[in-house]
């Protein structure tokens, strides 16, 4: 997937409930919930729960350093 791609993807979810895993070094995962705020040409943000704020670049999606998981209404 490209970079645009991702980014036209998570600019169309603005507003949407987003799980983060981030997958760090040694085997390190984290875990955040959160909201995505604003998108910009290189990041985006995403607003934690309790006002903290965590900004990511595209390119760790496409290379599976973090992986999203939206929230899905039926």
């Amino acid at each position: 997937m490209m970079i645009d791609k991702i980014k036209d993807n998570i600019d169309s979810r603005i507003g949407d409930s987003v799980k983060v895993v981030y997958y760090g070094s040694r085997n390190r995962k984290e875990e955040y919930s959160g909201v995505i705020a604003e998108t910009y040409n290189y990041i985006f943000i995403v607003k934690m729960d309790g006002n903290e704020v965590k900004s990511f670049c595209y390119s760790d999606i496409l290379t599976e350093t973090i992986k999203l998981f939206f929230d899905e209404e039926n």
